[in-house]
């Protein structure tokens, strides 16, 4: 069953949803080479319960940390750990918060120093399908018209649309009903109507759409050992039309300063 919103638990899921943005923010503020996968974690934990919130991934099906935190060829679920960022390096965190009985929960791709233009045109290229997906996530619309987009977008430049993972519904569970492939056909799926939040969340890789998973149990990562990137935004269907729950502007503001 599909459990759809009322205004004001919408108003309530974006303020947990928010706090996952400001988090991959003070996140973005240390990304660096030299600093361990383990030490992000560690600073996002502190800032979603100093925010009264708990993080949403942490003991989820037995999953150890706050942050998944994907390095290059993992595509997602990785374990953070004594892994040390290294220059050239892209890293996709994923965070999750639980505040006031509602899950946020959103994503973003991180360069680590200088990057290859390979690896850049990914990320730009991923993060251009998210907004393709959502542009057509409107009520009326089928869930099949937003994967369409994300995938004849990216399939156009030679990449992999993963097939094994997808986006999903969201409110008082961290997954919901219903799935939100990144791959699909214009017309096809359920239709979406006012209520609905989802997680619109492309997971695309520089050369196959295959993946495998490490004896972990959790981390995905390129059957070709290829980079992947992935960014995610929870959106909530509305009578006045489509909101996006998430926000990448504290994240970017910090990004452009680090630049500069």
């Amino acid at each position: 069953m599909i459990y759809y919103k009322s205004n004001e638990e919408i108003e309530l899921i974006q303020q947990s949803s928010l706090l996952v943005g400001k988090t991959l923010a003070e996140v973005a503020k240390v990304i660096q080479p030299g600093i361990k996968t383990k030490e992000l974690d560690r600073i996002a934990e502190t800032f979603i319960r100093d925010h009264n919130a708990v993080p949403a991934f942490k003991g989820y099906n037995g999953f150890p940390s706050a942050l998944c935190i994907s390095v290059n060829d993992v595509v997602v679920h990785g374990f953070p750990g004594d892994q040390i960022l290294q220059e050239g390096d892209i890293v996709s965190v994923d965070c999750g918060t639980v505040m006031n009985g509602f899950y946020g929960d959103s994503a973003y791709t991180f360069a680590v120093g200088e990057v290859s233009e390979e690896k850049l045109l990914l990320m730009q290229r991923t993060k251009e399908s998210l907004y393709l997906g959502i542009s057509v996530a409107k009520a009326g619309s089928r869930i099949g018209n937003i994967g369409y987009e994300i995938q004849t977008y990216v399939e156009g430049f030679g990449y992999g649309v993963v097939r094994d993972l997808v986006g999903h519904g969201i409110g008082k569970n961290l997954h919901e009903r219903p799935e939100v492939p990144n791959y699909g056909k214009r017309g096809e799926g359920i239709m979406l109507k006012p209520g609905l939040v989802i997680c619109i969340e492309p997971m695309i890789n520089m050369g196959t759409k295959n993946v495998t998973q490490d004896r972990d149990g959790w981390t995905i990562r390129t059957a070709d050992r290829k980079p992947s990137a992935h960014y995610e935004h929870q959106i909530a269907i509305t009578d006045n039309g489509t909101k996006i729950l998430s926000s990448f502007d504290e994240i970017e503001e910090v990004l452009k300063e680090k630049v500069n």
